[in-house]
């Protein structure tokens, strides 16, 4: 887990400037959302295949996942309080980067007051068991996306993505011509061009 402090914090670029980048798939479902309004998340996926209602497979990852971690979680999309205060603190102790669950998460108000990272399906109070242990390291599918452990993860306001890590670094590249060539655009938008004309696009809007 030593890519470049995780290809420096993914160049600072959106969700959405990289999955337009990717050219695949990247992008999870817009179910996924921010436990808690302002989290960004940017770090290397460890992943973690539990069961909808139970959450003792999350414990065994918060000791697992090496530290600058994010922890991707599939429990099926499961309403349930999977994670809460107490495995957020556990989770900061081991200096880890942030949880990504298909599954529900709960005590947003105190999430948010330490900072750390969470994106979830939903946000349910209901209890949880503590009977399977899960599966560590193995690929997950987490808001209908393939994530594999050292996969970079980013999630941000407008969503999340997960950059194959093979693909990563081009990708990154591509984020970073993308931004240069908005910038370029921005500037031409405020001189007065029109986006028909920058697009390309006729008044039709063909």
């Amino acid at each position: 887990m030593n890519d470049a402090p995780v290809n420096d914090a993914a160049r600072g670029h959106s969700s959405a400037t990289l999955s337009e980048a990717a050219g695949r798939p990247v992008a999870l479902s817009p179910g996924i959302r921010p436990l808690w309004a302002g989290a960004r998340l940017c770090g290397q996926a460890f992943t973690v295949q539990g069961a909808g209602g139970d959450n003792l497979a999350l414990h065994h990852a918060v000791l697992a996942a090496p530290p600058g971690s994010v922890i991707v979680a599939d429990l099926g999309g499961a309403s349930f309080g999977h994670w809460g205060e107490v495995l957020t603190v556990a989770a900061q102790h081991r200096a880890l980067a942030g949880l990504l669950i298909d599954g529900g998460a709960r005590d947003a108000a105190e999430t948010a007051a330490r900072g750390f990272p969470v994106f979830s399906r939903n946000n349910s109070i209901v209890g949880t068991r503590k009977d399977f242990r899960g599966v560590l390291g193995r690929p997950v599918t987490v808001g209908g996306v393939r994530v594999s452990t050292g996969d970079l993860v980013v999630g941000d306001v407008d969503g999340v993505v997960a950059l194959p890590t093979d693909l990563a670094p081009s990708i990154l590249d591509r984020a970073d011509a993308r931004a240069a060539r908005e910038q370029e655009l921005m500037e031409q938008l405020r001189g007065g061009r029109s986006t028909l004309d920058l697009y390309g696009l006729d008044a039709a809007g063909r």
